[in-house]
């Protein structure tokens, strides 16, 4: 039972919370009625962070199953790494068990806080029983170090400045979190801090303790290329895609070797198009003569795209695009490639894996002249399930 479950991780949450995460649940917990005003100001009454989690802990342990489900259903939304920390899952209203195939109308869903919609337990056992070593393993939430990286570069010396990005880089950060991953975020970086921080992050002890990792890269670039910030051409400050593979590989990255390794790339690879609009694109050539004409007024649609590349095993690369051709991003929402994939993730990742994930986002795209992404070189040997929520 659920109050049972609290009871066995409250001293590792006690340890582990922060005052943040501590008012968020506080203001779940009051608007569900689980705890009353009254409550709420007895453990805000207390300084120290301990004291305010372990009087919280306690009040909602005491209130029996419901209370305590709740409770660990709003620590999933609000961090998931710390849930997985404490070997938490959710506790889904499901009314029966589910036979054949998976359907949406089936399930009664709970989701995250930022709207993912979590994997529920029978099914998680369903798809582990029914595929096997059909599909990756993922390792014990209470021990594993999910890794994630996110590159993204937006601001150049001489190309255009990447409007709407931002808004890209903090949904991917939220949309990773919510799936498990300790998230490391990089801006602005120059071609060689880019092959430095990828360096350092394949050199990271938690690998060895994973069950996979998330790279996402984010800038201008050309055909196999990504653009540094000092770059103003493909001949300088250049930082090839291959590269990103060969730091990864099962010789370079022994801690990663069998484990899925997933790389989404979010910029220039062409300069064809296919249909006329007036825009300007993410491509480095298009952004330095968008930037030549009118640096103040910058258009509503602009465009990234991507690279073919080298890849050893268990990787899966999604571009945005597919070879010699532009990627469309909106200079108020963000990409559209990446705007499509996060939604594509929440709605589907409960019983969908990533590859059929992919195949819907690319879908999507099918009546949408802007963008085609492509999957390219793909090596995964199993199926990449996601499991949000455990």
């Amino acid at each position: 039972m659920a109050d049972k479950k609290l009871k066995e991780v409250r001293a590792e949450f006690i340890k582990r919370v922060n005052k943040s995460i501590i008012r968020q649940l506080l203001d779940d917990l009051l608007s569900k009625d689980i705890m009353d005003d009254e409550e709420v100001e007895g453990v805000n009454v207390y300084d120290k962070t301990q004291d305010q989690a372990r009087i919280m802990i306690d009040n909602v342990r005491k209130k029996g199953p419901e209370a305590s489900r709740l409770f660990i259903d709003f620590l999933l939304a609000r961090n998931a790494y710390l849930a997985g920390q404490l070997d938490l899952q959710t506790f889904p209203a499901v009314s029966q068990p589910i036979k054949g195939n998976i359907s949406e109308e089936e399930v009664q869903f709970l989701e995250s806080k930022n709207g993912i919609r979590l994997c529920p337990q029978n099914i998680f056992q369903q798809i582990q029983t029914n595929e096997g070593t059909e599909i990756y393993p993922i390792k014990d939430p209470k021990t594993r170090t999910r890794l994630a990286l996110i590159i993204c570069n937006i601001k150049f010396d001489y190309l255009g400045y990447r409007y709407g990005v931002e808004i890209d880089l903090e949904q991917m950060t939220l949309l990773l979190e919510d799936l498990g991953y300790n998230v490391e975020t990089k801006t602005n970086l120059s071609s060689q801090d880019i092959n430095t921080c990828l360096q350092k992050f394949a050199a990271r002890e938690e690998h060895k303790t994973s069950d996979g990792m998330f790279v996402v890269l984010m800038s201008h670039g050309f055909q196999d290329i990504l653009c540094g910030v000092h770059s103003g051409n493909q001949h300088s400050d250049i930082f090839p895609i291959k590269t990103v593979f060969s730091i990864f590989n099962n010789i370079n990255c022994p801690a990663l070797r069998g484990k899925p390794k997933v790389v989404i790339i979010q910029a220039g690879r062409g300069e064809q198009r296919g249909y006329r609009v007036e825009n300007v694109e993410d491509s480095a050539a298009s952004a330095a003569a968008s930037l030549q004409l009118d640096s103040h007024n910058p258009m509503q649609w602009q465009v990234d795209a991507i690279q073919r590349v080298h890849v050893e095993s268990d990787f899966i690369c999604l571009y945005s695009t597919t070879p010699n051709n532009l990627s469309w991003r909106h200079t108020q929402t963000g990409s559209f490639f990446i705007i499509q994939l996060i939604d594509t993730i929440k709605k589907h990742a409960w019983n969908c894996n990533l590859e059929e994930i992919f195949r819907k986002v690319m879908d999507h795209f099918a009546s949408d002249p802007r963008n085609m992404p492509s999957k390219e070189r793909t090596t995964l040997t199993k199926k990449l399930y996601l499991f949000p929520g455990h």
